[in-house]
């Protein structure tokens, strides 16, 4: 009688089905918004210090003028209605971020989230920590591109560059169909298991 075994059936054990797929991007999303918000909250301190009632500073023979803003408005001084209410919508992206951060596979999405993780936060800081109050404090801006005073597009500072940067390759990957589990959905609509080639993306 033969002693061998047959092969080894799949028992549908999670720990076995979670060794197949690509491994969590936690860790790299953290690195990234830590980053990201160190550069936004030293950028705006050196700002604030060495901009604070000076005329606007040109540089790059032009392209860019740094000049001190504090804006109560949201990104790019688009006006939503309330300091606080921005304030609130900030700290829930936060939240469903920092909650949804234990499901990314994809270094893309977990660099994208880490981005705007890290614009929100900074913004976020402004509003509860500068003048004129807690969940009303106004934001440092002070990146004016082409002319001063925002004439030709709205003073913004690192935060709003990191939400935007975050958000487009977001929206990037998105459309190339690469999803934040790991797994990338062909032209076609089938979605390939993750542990395949390109499912590791």
């Amino acid at each position: 009688m033969s002693t061998e075994h047959p092969p080894e059936a799949d028992t549908g054990d999670p720990e076995v089905r979670s060794a197949a797929l690509p491994k969590r991007r936690i860790g790299l999303l953290a690195v990234v918004a830590v980053l990201a918000y160190a550069v936004d909250l030293v950028t705006k301190v050196a700002a604030t210090s060495a901009l604070e009632g000076e005329e606007p500073v040109r540089i790059l023979g032009g392209a860019v003028y740094l000049q001190l803003i504090r804006n109560p408005y949201a990104a790019f001084g688009m006006d939503f209605g309330g300091t606080w209410l921005l304030a609130v919508v900030a700290m829930v992206v936060v939240g469903v971020i920092i909650w949804f951060a234990k499901r990314l596979r994809s270094a893309g999405w977990a660099v994208g989230l880490g981005l705007v993780l890290a614009g929100a936060l900074g913004n976020l800081t402004d509003r509860l920590f500068r003048a004129p109050g807690p969940m009303q404090g106004h934001v440092v801006d002070f990146i004016s591109v082409f002319g001063p005073d925002g004439r030709y597009f709205p003073v913004f500072n690192a935060a709003d560059s990191a939400i935007t940067i975050g958000a487009a390759l977001i929206v990037l990957l998105s459309v190339l169909g690469r999803d934040y589990d790991g797994s990338v959905t062909r032209r076609g609509g089938d979605k390939p298991s993750a542990d395949s080639p390109e499912g590791t993306a």
